[in-house]
């Protein structure tokens, strides 16, 4: 089977199928390019689709990411991230094997099929180049047979006549003799270019046009096969990457087997957890006796003016329906006190674990710009180790002010848990606020203090009356306290603004007196006059103690 001896004479239809097999290939190299645009898209949404849902830095959203279903559920959008991932490789590998390479492909096909039917025009030209020859030889060979003929019978007639002179009838025999040589030389000529056409014939017929059009065949089957084979690709490149889908899809299933609902359910006691216990029962108060309904209206200042027993949280109490109090719209205190005692100690751990965190980048700034001030100080041509003093300085101050807070929140937390059964006096300093309540009034203000559904809690009008009542005897007795006698004196090292109660501003290079030592927690009590004391922080302040003091 070949085109050569079958379709020797389909020179045109086979021109016309050739340019049909190259405009079919095209289509299929567009077909292939947007089925990779169609996957870039997919995955592209994808992605976004992913990105839209997950939760936001810093937000509540995160929060809520504890819970495993919610886990569960960013873990099926981050594979989802994956699958997206694998229809890109499906888009880069059907654009790099298929696209790409038949793209080149069908530029090389369409310069083999101008050659090759270039060539076939050639021949043919060539042949009817020859049969013009033959034709244009035997039309002449036509026309000297003929004259030699008319010159022949001119001949005969002019012998025949007998008025005719010698030299005519000479004359036309000369002439005939003539045209019969120009026949016969005609008909070699003739003969001549037959011979050649004919052999050129059968060599385009039966060499040329079957070489050409072989070569055509074998370059429309490879073609074919070019076609078939990224067809295979086309599905291999699909089928490489469903393993990892697959991958996607396990991970997915096994993100929502993970899933707890038992762990979900503590998380939930986890984080709204109040600590209290269930109000009790409300006591009857029977109005129909005048006598107890006084003393029923009076109950309340009776119990605290009259140092009545105390009431505990979960006895029974009259009024405490806690849950149901409406919410305190104010500012939450920085000691979170209007939370509940569990969610209060979530906050302030959360808090003191910031801190700490806050501290260590403190702490290892400080380090890296003592690493570089040794290195100045080692090789002074690369800096000048007295410009990083301001900056070592400023440091050194964030350090001691987030270990100030951090102290502060730590006592607060210690209340909290039970290590400390009310704020020291170290706390007072650090929080700048003074408790005021004595040890028998602090069970009072937590009787009283009442919750509201969202987990903050308020406290009585008639209770703050009493606290300021207390908080002035407290002053009063405060007051009463001789002061006590310098030990020492000191020079202030840095500028420290006493914003906080108990505390006392100081300028740089300013010298006090001291009055009483560190105790290990940070501060140091120092005065400037008979009327202005109180604590700064003792890496604030350069101390130099009475050796008399010392020694006492």
């Amino acid at each position: 089977m070949s085109w050569g001896t079958e379709l020797w004479d389909q020179f045109d239809n086979l021109e016309k199928h050739t340019q049909w097999g190259i405009d079919i290939l095209e289509k299929y190299i567009k077909f292939v390019k947007e089925r990779t645009e169609i996957e870039l898209s997919y995955a592209k949404q994808l992605r976004n689709l992913s990105k839209k849902y997950q939760p936001k830095k810093n937000s509540k959203e995160e929060e809520e990411y504890r819970y495993t279903a919610c886990k569960a559920f960013l873990s099926t959008l981050n594979e989802m991230n994956d699958y997206a991932g694998q229809h890109e490789v499906i888009s880069e590998n059907m654009t790099s094997q298929i696209t790409v390479e038949l793209t080149r492909y069908v530029q090389d096909l369409k310069q083999e099929r101008k050659s090759h039917f270039h060539e076939g025009r050639k021949a043919q030209q060539h042949i009817e180049t020859c049969w013009k020859q033959l034709e244009s030889s035997k039309r002449r060979f036509e026309r000297d047979c003929k004259e030699a003929d008319r010159a022949q019978q001119y001949f005969e007639k002019m012998d025949a006549d007998i008025n005719v002179t010698k030299a005519d009838v000479e004359k036309a025999r000369q002439q005939a003799q003539t045209r019969h040589q120009m026949a016969e030389d005609s008909k070699a000529d003739y003969s001549l270019i037959l011979q050649k056409f004919n052999q050129e014939q059968r060599e385009y017929y039966y060499t040329h046009i079957p070489t050409i059009f072989q070569k055509i065949q074998e370059m429309e089957e490879r073609r074919i096969v070019r076609v078939g084979e990224s067809m295979k690709t086309y599905a291999e490149v699909d089928r490489q990457v469903i393993p990892i889908i697959g991958k996607c899809l396990d991970e997915i299933v096994k993100a929502a087997k993970s899933i707890d609902q038992k762990n979900d359910s503590q998380l939930v006691i986890e984080a709204y957890k109040s600590g209290f216990e269930p109000p009790g029962d409300i006591e009857f108060e029977d109005y129909t006796q005048p006598m107890k309904r006084t003393v029923s209206d009076n109950s309340l200042s009776n119990s605290r003016g009259e140092g009545k027993p105390e009431l505990k949280f979960g006895g029974k109490s009259k009024g405490k329906l806690w849950p149901f109090i409406k919410k305190n719209k104010g500012a939450a205190p920085e000691d979170f006190s209007n939370l509940p005692p569990e969610q209060r100690r979530k906050k302030l751990q959360q808090k003191v674990d910031e801190l700490n965190k806050d501290i260590q980048k403190e702490m290892d700034q400080r380090d890296a710009i003592t690493k570089m001030k040794d290195v100045y100080l080692k090789n002074p041509q690369m800096g000048d180790p007295a410009s990083l003093d301001h900056k070592l300085t400023e440091v050194s101050q964030n350090i001691e002010k987030l270990r100030l807070e951090a102290q502060k929140f730590e006592a607060w937390l210690a209340e909290v848990e039970g290590r400390l059964p009310a704020r020291s006096d170290q706390a007072r300093r650090q929080s700048g606020m003074y408790d005021t309540q004595s040890p028998a009034t602090v069970n009072n203000c937590a009787q009283d203090r009442e919750s509201s559904p969202d987990g903050s809690y308020t406290e009585e009008q008639s209770q703050e009356s009493e606290v300021k009542v207390l908080a002035t005897d407290f002053d009063d007795e405060f007051d009463d306290e001789e002061p006590l006698p310098a030990i020492g004196t000191c020079k202030a090292l840095y500028t420290f603004e006493g914003q906080n109660e108990g505390t006392i501003s100081v300028v740089e290079g300013e010298t006090l007196y001291v009055i009483e030592e560190d105790k290990g927690d940070g501060w140091t009590r120092i005065r400037r006059s008979e009327d202005e004391e109180g604590y700064v922080p003792t890496s604030y302040v350069e101390v130099y103690l009475d050796k008399n003091a010392k020694d006492s």
